[in-house]
């Protein structure tokens, strides 16, 4: 095949990517879609490795099979934990380094990119907008709670937020290493698979509850409880780029108002640049009119494949940056983890807080 035909075969497919697509105002890109389905494909691949390794660990089957480290993207609290401990200590922990290196490099899309690591690559966001349109289909809408219930709502994530924060910057040097290498921190990741897996009535009652409001409130979880998202959307104040409308250009239709998720008034602002605003571009791929909108920095625009390619470009380097300085896999031996997983009904196994609270009990 010639150069030249390759080239225009090229040129075919970021067309066709770069094209929105759905109806009304659920229109999206479809180079977000396929980025935030790889992300969800990427994601229980990686759930099926680790259960794999953690059934082998229960059958004392050594040697193990090879555990994914990405695993600990869903360790965001250790994460926390240990970017404060590397910052203390001047090392990163070897128990869980992935999630610190993960959680850094998702909060630095979050600061260069806005909060799209909410919108294209965090499957609950794509579960999120699964359920909208499933709602929006069924009913013909999804809600919008009135302004000030709204206002007040979206309060509870930066209170969790704050109690995380305060709980880890609270606890001493000395006292956050006892944490990290105790033998509950240590099999965080086990324990985190086990809940879902045996998960209990109370628990499966919560999550469908958040899927069924899910569906008539868009991104309720996100918007209203994920206090992932707060942290990451305070560090997107700090972001370059925003949401800009040429007021020459624009029709002032309000499409862009209804697709927003964040329920902001893109059609009134010449720069939109909220905490809440994900990065999602559907107001630019609803917009009808061409160039009213889009997405950058004083000068310049971002198109979707260029912010596709540039979140594709950090999280590979922070993964080709745990994976060569030796500070992605954990330093647990198969025999540590058998050990491990055939003790968790054991006092030492329980969160070291509720182990304190219940010897202080009369």
């Amino acid at each position: 095949m010639s150069t030249s035909r390759v080239g225009e075969l090229g040129r075919r497919a970021g067309a066709w990517l770069a094209r929105p697509f759905g109806p009304g105002p659920y229109r999206s890109y479809r180079v977000r879609s396929l980025v935030q389905a790889y992300f969800a494909l990427a994601s229980l691949v990686v759930g099926y490795q680790f259960a794999r390794f953690v059934r082998a660990a229960e059958a004392g089957e050594l040697p193990l099979p090879a555990r994914p480290p990405s695993v600990e993207a869903y360790l965001p609290i250790s994460g926390l934990m240990g970017a404060v401990d590397w910052v203390r200590q001047g090392a990163l922990n070897p128990i869980h380094p992935a999630a610190t290196l993960l959680l850094l490099t998702f909060l630095g899309v979050s600061l260069l990119l806005r909060r799209s690591f909410c919108s294209w690559i965090c499957p609950v966001g794509l579960l999120s907008d699964v359920l909208a349109r499933f709602g929006q289909r069924l009913f013909g809408r999804t809600l919008r709670p009135p302004a000030i219930i709204d206002r007040i709502l979206r309060g509870a994530r930066y209170l969790l937020l704050g109690f995380f924060l305060y709980a880890i910057f609270s606890m001493s040097a000395a006292a956050l290493q006892t944490f990290i290498h105790s033998p509950y921190h240590r099999v965080a990741d086990v324990k985190m698979l086990l809940f879902f897996e045996r998960l209990d009535l109370v628990g499966a009652i919560v999550l469908l509850l958040l899927a069924a409001v899910s569906i008539f409130v868009h991104g309720a979880w996100c918007r209203y409880l994920c206090p992932y998202g707060a942290l990451a959307g305070l560090l997107a104040r700090f972001s370059p780029l925003a949401i800009r409308r040429r007021p020459e250009r624009c029709i002032d239709c309000g499409r862009c108002d209804q697709a927003c998720p964040a329920r902001l008034p893109v059609s009134r602002a010449q720069r939109t640049a909220s905490v809440e605003c994900t990065g999602c571009l559907d107001c630019l791929a609803t917009c009808p009119a061409r160039g009213a909108l889009r997405l950058g920095a004083a000068r310049g625009a971002l198109s979707p494949l260029a912010l596709a390619l540039a979140l594709a470009l950090i999280v590979a380097g922070g993964y080709a940056a745990g994976r060569f300085s030796g500070h992605w896999d954990n330093h647990l031996t198969d025999a540590e983890y058998v050990r491990h997983v055939r003790q968790l009904d054991q006092p030492a196994y329980r969160h070291p807080g509720a182990e304190t609270m219940r010897k202080e009990e009369p």
